[in-house]
């Protein structure tokens, strides 16, 4: 439960040190409350009242609730590249279907993730400052190309094959993690109905699948290409 996070009064922080917990205490509240509940569910008031504090005064950290959102997506994108990249760099050679179970696993190992996946080109990048989404996005360019050298490296595949890839994974990750998560109302029709079973998905085979295929597809159309060099 979230009310063990909250304090009985709130203290604006004067010093640096004491700012910087205290965007780190309300970044944890959002963190909690999105594992919890789900990321579109959860306001500013929520994350305010966790950290024990009114919503005006967390203004003065964080310029709205989707700008909070969003640096937990860039955090997402850190944790995630990080833990992709040790799996790849510990292999000297690697199958199209190999690859593809390494970046769908990982992903679908990362529920929250995933859901603010779905969320940030939805609402999170479009209620914050042209600031706050070049810092996002700067992240996420840097970690594709991380990624990417892995995946040049395995596979051999060009820089626009490897940002296709990774825009396919996490696109279709936040997608379908969305689909598996219908909230409890719709997975008792979807389980209830036969005629709706293909409604319920799993994330981690779906998305293994979708990127072996697309893996293998850039694999034939390589061999094609030299076959008439």
């Amino acid at each position: 439960m979230m009310s063990g996070m909250t304090t009985p009064a709130f203290q604006r922080a004067r010093s640096t040190q004491a700012k910087q917990a205290r965007e780190e205490a309300i970044l944890d509240a959002a963190r909690a409350l999105a594992r919890e509940r789900g990321v579109r569910d959860i306001t500013l008031t929520d994350i305010a009242g966790a950290v024990g504090m009114h919503k005006s005064a967390l203004l003065r950290y964080f310029e709205t609730r989707e700008q909070i959102f969003l640096m937990l997506t860039a955090e997402g994108w850190r944790q995630w590249s990080a833990e992709l990249r040790a799996d790849l760099e510990r292999r000297t050679h690697a199958t199209a279907p190999e690859v593809a179970e390494a970046v769908a696993t990982t992903l679908a190992a990362r529920p929250t993730f995933c859901d603010l996946l779905a969320q940030a080109p939805m609402n999170l990048e479009r209620n914050v400052s042209i600031d706050s989404v070049r810092d996002f996005k700067l992240v996420t360019l840097g970690e594709i190309e991380l990624i990417g050298g892995e995946l040049r490296r395995l596979l051999g595949l060009t820089e626009p094959q490897t940002v296709d890839l990774v825009a396919t994974a996490t696109s279709l990750a936040g997608a379908l993690w969305q689909m598996a998560t219908p909230g409890p109302r719709l997975r008792e029709l979807y389980e209830t109905d036969p005629r709706l079973g293909h409604a319920i998905v799993e994330v981690e085979p779906r998305l293994r699948r979708v990127l072996t295929a697309f893996l293998t597809g850039l694999d034939a159309e390589s061999s094609a290409a030299s076959s008439t060099i």
